[in-house]
């Protein structure tokens, strides 16, 4: 779309792909989705006014009240809200003009949206969700929980969980490779802002947690889909595979959730002090240490578990050794206050109160990574106090970010006043709310029966509550009357801000800057790339690119990626209603399930959506891909370490690495469950290897085919790619259709996906790397589609290399598959 349609239109709002425009969806969808959460939480407070409820809810509404308030909170509102920010403010920062990928961007967004959609659209499903928001097995599935386990509600909430861990994914990608290949001249990784520190370590985070989280998804959603038994095999270990999967995720989220706060904490402390943040160096390299040791301190959250002492005591350690480097950034921070002169806006209220909030959580937690005290903290109100006290710090300094950044987002300055009172009483509020449950921290969580004893500290809470949701309401008036009647804003009203979006106007216009930032003289400067009369630039010393510099002019706007995320939303709504039909399915097959039939029965509104929404989702994804869009790279700017690798590869590479973590984690899960029930008692499922050593021939041919592909591209030669396209595309159904007679003959044997672990390890893993083919297929059908219509890859072969990059990477999982599901 070449017309870009002006803010007050709603069409700008559906069609927009600018980094800013997205920011901005993002942050008032985090706090709807705030305003969500919180309902829920007040209304299940309510309840708590009395030991064992005032009958304000039903069990069931309480649990379901429970456990959507952490769902939504965890995932839908915290990490968006950053991502709201670093939406908006990191291109700035890095002398961007956009993301990378702006249409990704764009999809990111949607995705997201539309999961929040579903999540709340669950409650109108018969019962939503409430087994906690950690999801343990087995009573995530229906086996062990049919009451309400097995209500479409249930599903829609894990589809709308891993719609938005897909969005999580291509938001982490394109924010990855942005920062990696998009930053100014001269802006070494060294020099960046802090804000923009924190966002890198948080995608980079995010790239490898939210895989491994999708891949626990995965194998949940085929247990509640499909009725395979991964995780309802309660001899074989399977509780502990979903606590091993969930919180190698689990444990790097608290830090993907509190790093972009931290990185506003210390923007915010800079500039509010007049001061560059104290051993600041040394604070990057602590965030970069807690960023590695994040994923090696899961199993902490496991000390009750059957995990042998020994290991335990391996990862008390590194949970006690994980503090250390945040104790350097508290104090970098401390003594960068001493140091410097505080100005007491309301910005940096909300960050001083986030810093002692944090200090507070930060200490309460090493208790819980002591082996012995958690044994009788673990599961009390105790873990609920510090972990508010963390999470909640974080969502007080990203309060601060709002309250910093709203005079650039919006060009107009709010009252200071009311600012400083929604600070003072959300300051009383939480501490009202979370403080009286260290008090009360025998309580058992997640239950509304509790001593009466501690009724004194639960009514606090209450009325805490109150307060707190008090203070959240005053922040929106002061902003919505900001918005109304607030002064206008200058470029830059913090006297000592320094970082680049301080240099634009407020709001900045659509492409950021009128020339080109640079640091290549040590300090920000516009640089004008328009040529010379002599037919030269100024650029310093990069003349040869200033034409296509001047000639080069970005997209803004695209519908398709709202089209994709309906028909994202429709597929996964049609989804949540598979589970009735694969039951009768499976019991006319002689299976036996707890719970079934379900009193509602199958119902073909569900069916006839998702045929719908894959229609709806084929058509968007082809006008997607035959789309003018055009999103420049930046020819001049700071790529290290990835000089010499273009910006779409690069984002490939960022994919696959994702990828890798899936099936790693899927692939782990098949061995760790082996070894739980002995690796010799179950044998290979295909009763001859001979199958999938013809299936590995086709791949690694294909393969072949593929290199052939790309040289054929290079050299310009039309008919030699189609015709190794061709042979790519004939290759890979040969190897669907094997796996399909492979396959069919374990359904003429009365073997299916349902009837045992081991069937449903061989059906769950070979079936995740065939939908990864019949993906490659599709891309590889396009590019065919594309090289017959308009000559496409003739020119330009790198989309060939790219997809080379996926199919080689689909058939190197396919070479350890075939071992492991064939000759072990």
């Amino acid at each position: 779309m070449s017309e870009f349609p002006p803010r007050t239109t709603i069409k700008r709002w559906l069609v927009t792909t600018n980094h800013k425009d997205v920011g901005i969806l993002y942050l008032f969808t985090a706090l709807f989705l705030l305003v969500a959460g919180g309902v829920l939480a007040l209304l299940f407070r309510i309840h708590l006014w009395e030991a064992g409820g005032i009958g304000f809810l039903t069990n069931t509404q309480y649990n379901q009240a429970v456990s959507v308030h952490g769902l939504l909170m965890v995932f839908w509102f915290i990490s968006p809200l950053g991502f709201a920010f670093a939406n908006y403010v990191v291109p700035l920062q890095i002398g961007a003009k956009d993301l990378a990928f702006p249409r990704l961007n764009a999809l990111s967004y949607w995705f997201y949206l539309f999961s929040g959609i579903l999540i709340l659209l669950s409650f109108f499903q018969g019962t939503t969700w409430a087994n906690g928001w950690y999801m343990y097995a087995p009573l995530n599935v229906p086996i062990y929980n049919p009451g309400y386990t097995l209500t479409m509600g249930g599903n829609t909430t894990i589809l709308a969980l891993t719609l938005f861990v897909m969005s999580v994914t291509l938001g982490s990608v394109n924010f990855l490779t942005t920062i990696h290949c998009c930053r100014a001249e001269g802006m070494g990784l060294w020099n960046m802002p802090l804000f923009t520190w924190g966002t890198l370590l948080t995608v980079w985070m995010m790239l490898f947690a939210f895989a491994a989280l999708l891949a626990a998804l995965i194998l949940m959603l085929s247990d509640r889909l499909f009725l395979t038994q991964y995780l309802s095999s309660t001899a074989d270990g399977s509780s502990l595979l979903w606590a091993h999967i969930f919180w190698f995720f689990g444990h790097p989220e608290v830090y993907i959730v509190f790093f972009p706060a931290l990185g506003i904490m210390f923007e915010v402390v800079q500039t509010f002090t007049g001061r560059r943040l104290v051993g600041r160096k040394w604070v990057i390299i602590a965030m970069v240490l807690v960023a590695i040791q994040s994923f090696l301190v899961w199993m902490h959250h496991m000390f009750l578990t059957t995990i042998n002492l020994p290991i335990k005591t391996l990862f008390m350690a590194t949970t006690i050794g994980i503090s250390l480097p945040f104790d350097l950034m508290v104090f970098s921070m401390i003594y960068t206050m001493v140091k410097g002169r505080v100005r007491f806006t309301t910005p940096f209220l909300f960050v001083l109160g986030a810093l002692l909030l944090f200090i507070l959580g930060g200490i309460t937690g090493v208790f819980l990574g002591a082996v012995v005290l958690d044994y009788e903290l673990r599961g009390t109100y105790w873990v609920v106090a510090h972990f508010h006290y963390v999470m909640v710090s974080g969502v007080t300094a990203l309060i601060g970010g709002l309250y910093y950044w709203w005079p650039k987002i919006t060009g107009k300055m709010y009252d200071e006043r009311l600012g400083k009172l929604s600070f003072a009483i959300y300051f009383v509020g939480f501490n009202l709310l979370y403080f009286p449950m260290f008090l009360a921290w025998e309580t058992p969580r997640r239950v509304f029966h509790y001593n009466e004893g501690a009724q004194l500290y639960q009514q606090l809470a209450t009325v805490g509550a109150f307060v707190l949701a008090l203070s959240i309401l005053l922040v929106f008036i002061t902003l919505a009357q900001s918005i109304r009647s607030g002064p206008d804003a200058p470029d830059n009203p913090w006297q000592f801000a320094r970082t680049a979006e301080w240099a634009t106007t407020s709001p900045p216009p659509l492409e950021n800057w009128p020339n080109r930032p640079s640091y290549a003289s040590g300090s920000l400067e516009f640089v004008d790339d328009t040529p010379a009369t002599d037919g030269g630039a100024v650029a310093h010393g990069r003349a040869g690119q200033a034409e296509s510099l001047e000639t080069e002019h970005e997209d803004h706007a695209s519908i398709w990626p709202f089209g994709i995320g309906i028909g994202m939303f429709v597929t996964f709504l049609g989804l949540s209603g598979l589970t009735p039909f694969v039951a009768e399915f499976a019991t006319a097959r002689g299976a036996e399930f707890a719970g079934f039939p379900p009193p509602s029965g199958p119902n073909i509104l569900y069916p006839v959506l998702s045929v719908v929404g894959v229609g709806i989702l084929g058509y968007t994804l082809f006008e997607y891909g035959r789309e003018q869009f055009h999103a420049p790279e930046m020819e001049i700017a700071e790529r290290w370490p990835f000089e010499g690798v273009d910006t779409t590869k690069m984002g490939v590479w960022f994919f696959l690495a994702s990828d890798v973590v899936v099936f790693g984690a899927v692939i782990g899960g098949y061995v760790f469950m082996r070894l739980s029930t002995g690796w010799g008692q179950i044998e290979p499922v295909p009763p001859s290897a001979i199958v999938g050593l013809v299936n590995t021939y086709v791949l690694l041919t294909s393969s072949f085919t593929v290199v052939l592909a790309l040289t054929m591209a290079e050299r310009g030669n039309k008919r030699g790619l189609l015709a190794s396209m061709g042979a790519t595309l004939a290759l890979g159904l040969t190897f669907l259709a094997v796996k399909g007679y492979e396959w069919s003959q374990e359904f003429a044997h009365g073997i299916y996906w349902f009837t045992d672990l081991e069937y449903s390890m061989y059906f769950v893993t070979t079936g995740l790397h065939a939908l990864h083919v019949i993906l490659g297929l599709l891309i590889a059908g396009f590019m065919v589609y594309r090289v017959l219509t308009v000559d496409a890859y003739l020119e330009d072969d790198r989309p060939v290399e790219y997809f080379g990059l996926y199919w080689h990477f689909v058939d190197i999982v396919w070479v350890i598959l075939f071992p492991l599901f064939y000759l072990m």
